[in-house]
């Protein structure tokens, strides 16, 4: 029998037990502080308490970290991504222990969790790597070659506030601060409450590998509470969660002129070309509709199927997600989970009623599984929805697919790019450069050819974020970390100066200076 709840009921027990030692470590003081309960979505079970900080607690961590930044600023970068190079491997060491708390923390199957291991892994050491060549002083031609040179430094903007989702309680807590760290930042992380336990496990495996208390400060308490107070105070802001919230996010920001790099929404399409794989297609529609129990930014919530192999990709599609497995066990055994909170479930649930009620079709699931615990809910294929339906336009964030019929692939394109949200989407066919084809022409930040989100999220050297309400900004890559820099330039003039010469008159030397120019602007490569 597969580990469930039942049979790890130790790993529940509250402050005093596992995890109090992770908890000690926010940067709220537990005296005279209320504390707020964080509780598995599996079944109930307490996780322990966390204390509710307040703006003063916050006041007092970024003060802390701004005092702390200038040193670990200076520090070699090295030596800064060696701490890195460390975490990478204890994350790798530890990885049962924390898959086990993600899990507990967000209700995930097991494979789902790993992958938040496998991620911040990754873009941990591909940081540690090419920290330095992303951020190293960079040399460019002037006005004039040679008279005119121009230096490119990056300086670190200061303290960085991270305000993180519940969703991904490793990945999207610890992999931005990653970034800010290496780039000589310090960092205020406000992790949501559903998921803090996670992000100080993570933090107290940076403080074992060597970075610095002062620079990383996990504050943890309600958003609502915390997250104004980090805005308020910090250099620059990261935010991942909805559009709505991140707009709020932007204005606030933008009254200080604090930059912000926001991850948000998405009604992700994926296009079945007339040509693809029809069960490699159907495996990918699969994994990338119900992943997290469709809990994922970049999760794909609409299918755009052709008219050619509608019914049999849709017979396919339905048998196979129908066999998914689903519960509360702590290994492999099962491929959903459970969602994390009533309200999610409340969301979910009022989507697909307000659908049915007005003429989608139910293809399979569309049930919560009590018997299970409190927050599973089936995963859901509806056929029929259309404009007027909720979940025809807004983001559900749960394991529900809606499938859709096109004519000819101009028609998917127009109507995968009939939304505000342009984060993620997935395109299938045999041949590659037909499907980049189609992609370059879908509004979204990344687009994943016959897959559905992990090639590009795992390709850390490119960019991903979204276009239009999607988001502003990109993780990864040379972006991932350049944002949470100042770019200053010093520029360097030698012999003579870039105007007139006293010796020369004015009208003489602006007829030198527009041939000059001219000259150079024929030499290839040289501007």
């Amino acid at each position: 029998m597969p580990p469930v709840l039942d049979d790890v009921k130790p790993r529940h027990e509250s402050v005093s037990g596992r995890f109090a030692p992770f908890i000690a470590l926010a940067a709220v003081p537990h005296r005279d502080r209320e504390s707020i309960e964080v509780r598995a979505p599996f079944d109930g079970a307490l996780l322990g308490l966390i204390p509710r900080g307040t703006e003063a607690d916050v006041d007092v961590a970024v003060q802390d970290a701004r005092r702390a930044q200038s040193r670990w600023a200076a520090t070699p970068i090295d030596a800064r991504a060696a701490i890195f190079t460390r975490f990478h491997r204890l994350l790798l060491d530890r990885r049962e222990e924390i898959v086990t708390l993600i899990q507990l923390e967000s209700g995930k199957a097991r494979r789902h969790a790993f992958e938040e291991i496998l991620d911040t892994a990754v873009v941990a050491q591909h940081y540690a790597v090419h920290a330095r060549r992303y951020l190293r002083p960079r040399r460019h031609a002037g006005a004039l070659p040679l008279i005119t040179t121009a230096l490119e430094i990056r300086h670190p903007v200061g303290v960085v506030g991270i305000i993180a989702p519940w969703n991904f309680p490793l990945i999207l807590s610890i992999t931005d601060a990653i970034a800010a760290l290496l780039a000589g930042n310090a960092v205020v992380l406000r992790p949501d409450v559903q998921s803090s336990i996670t992000a100080l496990a993570a933090a107290s495996l940076l403080y074992e590998a060597g970075l610095p208390r002062e620079v990383l400060r996990v504050v943890t308490g309600e958003g609502h509470e915390l997250g104004p107070a980090l805005i308020d105070r910090a250099d620059f802001v990261m935010f991942t969660g909805s559009t709505r919230t991140g707009k709020i996010v932007a204005q606030q920001a933008a009254r200080r002129l604090t930059g912000f790099s926001l991850e948000l929404g998405g009604k992700n399409p994926m296009i079945v070309l007339p040509d693809a794989d029809i069960d490699a297609a159907v495996d990918g529609a699969v994994r990338g509709a119900f992943v997290g129990a469709g809990q994922v930014c970049v999760s794909i919530e609409r299918l755009y199927l052709p008219e050619v192999m509608h019914d049999e990709f849709t017979a396919k599609l339905v048998a196979r997600t129908r066999a998914l497995r689903m519960g509360p066990a702590l290994d492999y055994s099962v491929d959903l989970g459970s969602l994390t909170s009533a309200r999610q479930l409340e969301v979910v649930e009022d989507q697909v009623a307000d659908a049915l009620a007005k003429g989608a079709r139910l293809l399979c699931g569309g049930t919560r599984r009590q018997d299970l615990g409190p927050l599973f809910y089936e995963a859901t294929i509806l056929a029929g929805v259309v404009p007027g339906m909720t979940l025809y336009a807004e983001e559900t964030f749960g394991p529900v697919l809606a499938v859709h019929r096109y004519d000819d692939v101009d028609d998917a394109i127009a109507r995968a790019n009939e939304t505000r949200y342009g984060l993620n989407a997935s395109v299938w066919s045999r041949s590659v450069r037909r499907a980049v084809e189609v992609g370059r022409r879908i509004q979204c930040g990344t687009v994943n050819v016959n897959e559905v989100y992990a090639a590009s999220w795992t390709a850390t050297r490119s960019p991903i974020g979204g276009m239009k309400e999607s988001g502003v900004g990109r993780r990864h890559g040379a972006e991932g970390i350049l944002k949470y820099t100042e770019a200053q330039t010093i520029a360097v003039q030698r012999l003579m100066p870039l105007a007139p010469p006293p010796f020369l008159a004015e009208e003489r030397y602006a007829n030198l200076i527009a041939r000059t120019v001219r000259l150079l602007g024929r030499i290839p490569g040289l501007r």
